[in-house]
């Protein structure tokens, strides 16, 4: 529950944030409480799960491919970003060719072109090349697995290679976010003569380039405090002019606990928080915050195992736990603040496939089909799942789960949870059920975004993108799933892509390898001085726009 007493622990930012009072009293500043317990890296390819892109991802670099962020009634979808256009050859597959902006620099006044592109492609794929940082390995390309290399045609034309076709190739680019050579090799040049092997330079240059980081995005980095802050200023000259920022500066602070989030914005420390507490939003609106939400295609779910020995393998467990639970309950204890699923997309959307399993509350069937699987009251069924107390798209993780744990006692199951910090939980997501990591669990509790079909299906249930190649953390793996998923994967019409992955949908569910427990509506507190918010049915958002008027 909120309590108001938390409020004094918010001062405690007040001494952090009057650092550089000095210097910003002219300025228009933005504080933004985020749920992560550390500052999302920002050398390029953020970690700490898809905040890390919100925050300093797409406010500080481009990719490729943008999501368009400018509506808040319809889906977003991808538009041109660095690349004006790009398309597949038609004899070959595997390669695709993207034509380049023009007259776009990075922050430090080099300029972009497609010998950038090939360099920000090998600094995740060539372990050759001299500039390959491992640490953005694992949170690029288990996004985009399918991409192999990079060759620059002219200056503003590039093409990309895959290792088999793959339609979903631009949507995946919006997460590789483009870094600036010239600006890495400056600071690799700064690098001690002391440090000799090459893989040490190049971890040092990354490490420099972390704390004085450069893109082409709208706002530049200038100020970073691990654990503590992290702070960007306005790039005018910003190639876009209507993404062009109002404000400032920009300061990120780590809250990853809801009440101190929530007690920080009515204390009037920050003036935007992620996920506030629930129970404090009437609070929040009476003290004329404003609390804006949108249903987002992004499921909060818990992810089963299907390694040998783990009690998900039986299909009527798996559909039991889907149906035992009240999720119109867990919505009111929410405030109201999440949406109520019936798969990784909702009815009636194109990949939709009308799924003969129907995920809903019908507490005597999911009893039934444990009693079948042999389980009762006098003898339940232990699982543990991994969670975290906070981080990117876990909504309330504690409180919900410990709702689940409750509400399946019905069904015979016992509930055991593991808590960890949230990066080493999406890191895990990689490694698989089977890592030591996985603290023995047989689900594990990782939101995901569902905006594009890797990211909503394919992900989960090929053999290409078992651990640690992509997120298949459970295993689901049949030769089924692996032809739905390339059929989908190797259809380049919208219409037919959309009956493949319908196709694909339907058998998850029926196969459910998920509890599916919530859709996020986003929820983000603001004080009403920001001005220019467009809350997108994205998982991300645009802070460029935004504005800040004056007053206390």
């Amino acid at each position: 529950m909120f309590r108001p007493a938390l409020i004094a622990g918010a001062f405690a930012l007040a001494g952090a944030l009057l650092t550089s009072a000095s210097a910003m009293a002219q300025e228009k500043v933005l504080r933004i409480g985020m749920t992560a317990a550390d500052i999302p890296r920002t050398h390029g390819q953020p970690d700490q799960g898809f905040e890390g892109n919100r925050f300093t991802g797409i406010p500080m670099y481009d990719a490729l491919v943008h999501w368009d962020l400018s509506k808040a009634d319809a889906a977003s979808v991808i538009i041109p970003g660095l690349a004006l256009s790009w398309s597949v050859d038609a004899a070959d597959k595997n390669k695709w060719v993207f034509r380049l902006r023009p007259g776009v620099k990075f922050h430090d006044g080099s300029r972009f072109n497609a010998a950038a592109v090939v360099w920000n492609v090998q600094k995740v794929l060539d372990q050759n090349a001299p500039h390959f940082d491992q640490s953005q390995v694992g949170v690029t390309v288990s996004r985009m697995p399918n991409l192999a290399s990079a060759r620059a045609i002219d200056d503003l034309t590039v093409e990309l290679t895959t290792k088999a076709p793959d339609s979903f190739l631009p949507i995946n680019l919006t997460n590789l976010f483009m870094a600036s050579p010239t600006h890495w090799q400056k600071l690799l040049s700064e690098v001690p003569a002391s440090v000799a092997d090459p893989k040490a330079r190049a971890a040092a240059a990354w490490t420099a380039f972390a704390a004085a980081p450069s893109g082409t995005g709208p706002f530049r980095g200038v100020r970073l405090v691990p654990r503590e802050r992290f702070e960007m200023v306005a790039n005018k000259d910003y190639w876009d002019a209507a993404r062009r920022p109002k404000v400032d500066r920009v300061v990120l602070l780590p809250l990853p606990e809801p009440n101190a989030r929530t007690a920080a914005l009515l204390s009037g420390q920050v003036d935007w928080i992620e996920a506030p507490a629930p129970d404090s939003v009437p609070q929040i609106k009476q003290r004329g915050f404003t609390l804006y939400t949108n249903a987002q295609p992004h499921v909060w779910p818990w992810q089963f195992s299907f390694r040998e020995g783990s009690p998900w393998l039986d299909r009527r467990v798996r559909h039991a736990a889907n149906l035992c639970i009240n999720r119109a309950e867990l919505k009111e204890l929410l405030g109201g603040l999440m949406e109520i699923p019936v798969g990784t997309v909702p009815a009636g959307h194109p990949w939709w496939g009308n799924p003969s399993f129907q995920i809903k509350y019908d507490l005597p069937a999911a009893q039934k089909l444990m009693q079948e699987a042999g389980f009762s009251a006098a003898k339940p069924l232990t699982v543990k799942v991994l969670t975290s107390a906070s981080g990117s798209g876990q909504m309330q993780p504690i409180v919900m789960n410990e709702w689940l744990q409750q509400a399946l006692k019905e069904c015979f199951f016992n509930v055991e949870l593991e808590v960890a910090e949230w990066n080493a939980v999406f890191t895990n997501w990689r490694e698989g059920a089977g890592h030591a990591n996985a603290r023995g669990a047989n689900a594990t509790n990782v939101t995901f975004a569902a905006m594009d079909p890797f990211f909503a299906m394919i992900r989960f249930v090929t053999r290409q993108t078992n651990p640690p190649a992509s997120n298949n953390w459970g295993f689901f793996n049949s030769d089924e799933f692996d032809q739905l998923a390339a059929t989908a994967r190797s259809t380049f019409d919208d219409a037919g892509r959309d009956r493949a992955l319908a196709a694909l949908h339907k058998r998850i569910v029926e196969e459910a390898p998920f509890l599916w427990v919530a859709h996020d509506v986003g929820p983000r507190a603001m004080s009403a001085r920001v001005t220019g918010v467009v809350q997108p049915r994205s998982w991300f958002i645009d802070i460029a726009p935004m504005d800040i008027r004056p007053g206390s």
